[in-house]
């Protein structure tokens, strides 16, 4: 039996570590943000290497769709799925989510943001994928009438073991240990992205302790920061904990 597991996240979390994580697993594939090229083509915006990324990965979301639902390799049961929510852009038809465990990772908004406009210069509330958390959250509470899983960055940071253990008792997978180290650089499943995205993930062999981020949010995004708390709200309390 395969077990999909989709990971719906937003920009500047934890998302590559916990995909490290995974791929560690010896029953599991993992792919790196495959709607990727399709948003950037779509979208048009000029995020760092962007030509690139629709030349090098595939940019239609039909044939991507179908690799995500499709065979797994041979020995492997498990296939994970890092995704940015906002990728799911409105064209990109919804049915196929019904094949897969859908997950979210969140992180406090304020620490987000401040992380992200080190990347991006304007940032709007699109681009942190909140609002497309919250649509595919209640899309995926609805058609099941369960509550999904939600993982909070913060909370993955300060007990990764026990909030691993919580994620596959509740995806029907059996914890490991191996999910808590992982080799340093670049993998191959990493999209061309990476060496500028990823910074200090590829210099990790495990997850970091969690730290608190003290920066403030620019005046001029303090709107948008409200709008993401009020967004955060809806998920947070549906985390786990240890």
């Amino acid at each position: 039996m395969t077990l999909r597991i989709a990971m719906w996240s937003g920009p500047r979390n934890v998302s590559t570590a916990l995909m490290r994580a995974f791929g560690s697993r010896p029953d599991t594939v993992v792919c790196d943000e495959p709607l990727y090229a399709h948003y950037l083509k779509t979208t048009g915006l000029p995020h760092p290497l962007a030509a690139r990324i629709v030349r090098e990965h595939e940019a239609d979301w039909r044939k991507v769709v179908a690799w995500l639902t499709g065979p797994l390799p041979e020995g492997k049961s498990v296939f994970y799925q890092k995704h940015m929510a906002h990728h799911l852009t409105p064209d990109v038809d919804r049915a196929w989510l019904d094949e897969l465990e859908n997950v979210f990772l969140i992180r406090e908004p304020r620490a987000m943001l401040t992380s992200l406009l080190e990347k991006l210069d304007d940032p709007g509330l699109l681009d942190t994928a909140l609002p497309q958390q919250v649509e595919l959250f209640e899309r995926q509470r609805d058609r099941t009438g369960e509550t999904p899983v939600v993982i909070d960055s913060r909370e993955l940071l300060t007990d990764p073991p026990a909030i691993l253990a919580r994620l596959c008792e509740h995806v029907g997978l059996a914890y490991s240990s191996d999910m808590l180290s992982w080799e340093p650089g670049l993998h191959p499943s990493d999209g061309v992205w990476a060496e500028y995205w990823y910074g200090n993930a590829l210099a990790s062999t495990g997850f970091a302790p969690y730290r608190a981020k003290h920066a403030s949010v620019p005046p001029a995004k303090e709107e948008l920061a409200q709008q993401c708390d009020e967004l955060y709200a809806r998920l947070a309390p549906y985390r786990l904990t240890a």
